[in-house]
């Protein structure tokens, strides 16, 4: 039975919906508040998260940030239910990781379906991934770089796994901070630079002219999956 959890402030809208949602044969879980949203998903262990943007004690947009910084949680599929019906509204919410984006009010028919939707296609990450002679497993936080593992602290890996997944695509210091370091963090953007600094050292051939972890100047960094094959750097860690 799969798991469905909902974070709604609204009574009698939440209580609709766990009756609608066990209904159709789902477990229910709830919370009728976006405090300890994290924990509460770490506790439930949700198939699928739908989530209220317009909170009285939290912002739906910072906890579906903190869901998708957070390793064990980011694979959760999250729908926003909101009110806030206009374009640039949707597309924050969808750049900002969220799976679907249903307005309020709504059709029970039509979330359902788009609930069972997003539960046929489950977002399984790749356990292993790899560009030339770089190869990430999430599963034992190892990282390899020609066969040879690489000493790298949990926060470097975290950055690595992030720009690794998502090859080609362009992020600010501001977005590297908010999906890796996380909404309660208490450091500056200087940090990115010196963790991109730190990670270049450890896997590039040549640090100096990055080929894999490149700077786009006046935008941020990205994660070249087109780069040549680099030899293994010297500063690497023996395994």
């Amino acid at each position: 039975m799969k798991t469905v959890a909902l974070i709604e402030d609204d009574s009698d809208l939440f209580a609709l919906l766990k009756y609608n949602l066990e209904k159709e044969g789902f477990r229910f879980a709830g919370s009728p508040t976006g405090k300890g949203a994290l924990e509460f998903c770490r506790r439930e262990r949700p198939d699928l998260l739908i989530l209220d943007i317009m909170l009285p004690d939290s912002d739906g947009i910072e906890i579906c940030r903190g869901i998708r910084s957070s390793s064990d949680l980011a694979h959760i599929p999250v729908i926003f239910l909101t009110a806030r019906a206009s374009e640039s509204d949707r597309i924050l919410g969808l750049e900002l990781g969220a799976n679907d984006y249903v307005v309020k009010p709504f059709s029970l028919r039509e979330l359902i379906a788009r609930v069972r939707s997003q539960l046929r296609t489950p977002a399984t990450p790749t356990r292993i991934l790899r560009c030339e002679g770089l190869e990430l497993d999430r599963d034992s936080c190892r990282v390899r770089l020609h066969n040879k593992v690489l000493t790298l602290t949990a926060t470097e890996f975290r950055l690595l796994e992030f720009l690794m997944s998502r090859p080609g695509v362009v992020f600010s210091r501001e977005q590297l901070l908010d999906y890796v370091w996380g909404v309660d963090r208490a450091v500056t953007d200087r940090t990115v630079d010196v963790h991109i600094l730190r990670l270049r050292q450890k896997v590039e051939a040549d640090p100096a002219s990055p080929a894999l972890i490149r700077s786009v100047r006046g935008f941020g960094y990205l994660f070249d999956s087109n780069a040549a094959d680099a030899e293994p750097s010297p500063t690497a860690a023996k395994a």
